[in-house]
């Protein structure tokens, strides 16, 4: 075939070709147009050229490795005398920009390097044919690169769902989820405990005609059956934008248990807006709800407990009063005075028992008291016990039967307190039993415990007043004439005066009408125990040295009776009823012991305290606060404001004597603290 039309055919092949001399370091021989349109370059720019310098790597791309390789392959070819294909390889291509700058521009290209020879196996040169791939590579790896998009997004997708599974599981609030057919997509363990059963398995269709609930919103529909079509998911899956509710729920399971629930669902739409999916959520109110009903009956209770308190201190003040009037206007009379003086004493036992039972409460739930054990007999206690409420069980004519125990039956106990327990229980039988009852008192001994047991024909209690006997505030019916009486806070006491002794008690009735049965359960002791009684306490001598006294207390009847009692002993007291004419009288004559008020008008007991101990004449005074507070805060203060002792009216004279002789002992052996005259 002629010259000509070879090289023609070569000249103006499709695929990109071009002729190296067979060396090292190869010169292009010829290139075809086909090669000069992808590089485009002109002929002039390579034939005649070398090859690596026509078509050099980029120096600064270390991942330009198009000229190691094509340089590999031709060595290889020009060695073995056999074609090299070369795989897709990366070879960038210099240019110009539109700027005039050097640029590299990146090309793909798939070459196959073919040694020429002549007749006589003579190497003439290497024909090299390579076809760009560029835009086929650059797909290939946008493919790959989507590939890996996408399993990294369903990996991701697949770690969405675990997580919000987990979150779905951990949360305390039920959901489920569901298609707009009902078909359930989603449901949590939580969502399950509400309604007793395993998780709803996906794909299960909601019957909600299986679902039993009450409306409990407080509305006029309170009590209501739901009907299927009402359930809050199910108007959500209509369209509704967001439903809530408060319903009663019936379980599933074979318990029936009742629950009360928040119940919200919201409908989920697709891209057109229709309603594709359905979300609710279940958040139990039970327990929450119970808790706001006691709540609110603890409120009621507290505010019977006060209307009751103020008609209670209201009783013995009105004869305290008429008996007063009466004193002053029969003072002649000496009969009339002795019967008047009885009332007033009477009543005022009373009204003190009612504030030593709101004190005693007080303490109680503090956990401030003190239980004083020794070695008693349970026999003497309840004699004792009996003794404190035999006027009013004659009152009422009552018969009351009581153990006829023989042997010693030892506790380990405080005796005031025993006696208070067991008076408080035959106290309230005879209170809530009708006049000509029956209130009896039985002892059973077993191993090593004695339980006593009071019971009566009364009135009886309720379930629910049994349930709450030993709580605070709390009393059987309270009727309009009051004829019960009693603060409400006695049972209360008395179960933790109980504990504190080591024992249970307990409440039982037939019902209304029934009667009442209060157990105590108490350890005994072995008859040969050994327990160390508490020493009592000596009765107050007058002091050898008196002391000079000052009492400060705007109420004037309680500055005078604190200080008639004081001057009993022999102390010199004196009373003011201001802050000004105290400090006056402490100017004049300084004293060594102060009881103030806190509640004093215009200077108040702490800040009086504080002048004192500013005062060089009083620095060294014993101070002690006398007050209605008795809270820790309340003595702290006291303490700060340079107070010595505190004491909490009504003040247990005793104490105070003991007190100011210990008081009056020291000041007798230091003479820095003699008074001054």
């Amino acid at each position: 075939m002629d010259r000509a039309l070879y090289h023609s055919f070569f000249l103006h092949a499709p695929i990109g070709a071009y002729i190296l001399s067979p060396s090292a370091d190869p010169i292009i021989l010829d290139v075809n147009n086909a090669f000069l349109r992808n590089v485009g370059y002109t002929r002039e720019q390579l034939v005649g050229h070398y090859l690596f310098q026509a078509l050099p790597a980029d120096p600064n791309d270390p991942f330009d490795t198009g000229v190691e390789a094509l340089r590999a392959s031709l060595a290889r070819a020009i060695q073995t005398g056999l074609p090299q294909s070369m795989p897709t390889q990366r070879y960038p291509i210099r240019t110009v920009d539109k700027d005039g700058v050097e640029v590299f521009v990146e090309r793909f290209w798939n070459a196959v390097n073919t040694p020429i020879f002549d007749e006589h196996g003579v190497l003439l040169c290497i024909y090299h044919v390579t076809s760009e791939v560029t835009e086929q590579k650059r797909a290939e790896e946008a493919l790959r690169l989507s590939q890996h998009e996408a399993l990294r997004a369903a990996r991701e997708a697949e770690a969405g769902h675990a997580r919000l599974n987990a979150v779905l599981q951990a949360v305390p609030v039920g959901i489920m989820m569901t298609d707009s057919n009902g078909k359930v997509l989603e449901s949590n363990s939580a969502h399950a405990a509400l309604w007793s059963h395993s998780p709803l398995a996906k794909d299960t269709t909601i019957d909600f005609s299986e679902w039993r609930g009450w409306w409990a919103d407080g509305s006029e529909r309170q009590g209501q059956a739901v009907a299927p079509d009402e359930w809050p998911l199910v108007q959500a899956l209509r369209g509704h934008p967001q439903a809530h509710a408060l319903i009663e729920i019936e379980t599933l399971d074979e318990s029936r248990t009742h629950r009360i629930v928040v119940c919200s669902a919201t409908p989920i739409r697709d891209r057109e807006g229709q309603v594709s999916a359905g979300v609710v959520a279940l958040l139990d109110m039970t327990e929450r709800l119970k808790a706001e009903k006691a709540l609110r009956e603890s409120d009621r209770r507290k505010d019977e407990f006060l209307a009751m308190l103020a008609h209670e201190l209201r009783n013995p003040l009105a004869p305290i009063m008429v008996a007063a009037e009466l004193l002053s206007r029969t003072a002649s009379d000496g009969g009339q005075v002795g019967r008047t003086s009885a009332i007033i004493l009477r009543q005022v036992k009373h009204l003190t028992g009612l504030v030593d039972d709101l004190l005693d409460v007080s303490r109680v739930t503090r956990g401030l008291v003190v239980i004083d054990k020794r070695r008693v007999d349970l026999r003497s206690i309840l004699a004792q016990a009996v003794e404190q409420v035999l006027p009013l069980v004659s009152a009422r004519h009552h018969q009351l039967d009581l153990p006829s125990e023989t042997e010693p039956l030892t506790v380990c106990g405080d005796v005031k307190r025993l006696i208070q327990v067991f008076a408080n229980l035959l106290n309230n039988a005879a209170k809530y039993t009708p006049p000509g009852g029956r209130i009896q008192v039985g002892m059973d001994v077993r191993e090593d415990r004695i339980h006593v047991a009071v019971s009566d024909n009364g009135i009886g209690m309720s379930e629910d007043l049994i349930a709450n006997a030993f709580e605070l505030f709390v009393q059987a019916e309270r009727t309009a004439d009051r004829a019960q009486g009693g603060l409400g806070i006695g049972l209360a006491v008395v179960k933790r005066l109980v504990e504190l002794h080591g024992g249970v008690i307990s409440a039982s009735s037939g019902g209304s009408g029934k009667g009442s049965r209060f157990t105590v359960v108490l350890p005994l002791l072995p008859n040969d125990a050994d327990v160390a009684p508490t020493a009592p306490v000596p009765a107050s001598a007058k002091p050898a040295v008196p002391l000079r006294i000052v009492v400060v207390d705007d109420n004037i009847d309680a500055a005078e009776v604190l200080a008639m009692s004081i001057a009993a002993d022999g102390h010199e007291v004196a009373t003011e009823h201001a802050s000004a004419a105290a400090l006056r009288t402490a100017a004049d004559t300084p004293a060594d012991v102060y009881l103030l008020d806190i509640g004093l008008p215009e200077i108040d007991g702490f800040a009086l305290a504080r002048r004192l101990r500013t005062n060089p004449s009083t620095a060294h005074a014993v101070l002690i606060a006398v007050t209605g507070y008795g809270r820790d805060e309340d003595r702290l203060a006291s303490k700060k404001a340079g107070f010595d002792f505190h004491f909490v009216k009504p003040v247990d004279v005793g104490d105070l004597t003991a007190l100011l002789a210990e008081i009056a002992s020291s000041r007798r052996a230091s003479p820095r603290h003699q008074p001054s005259n």
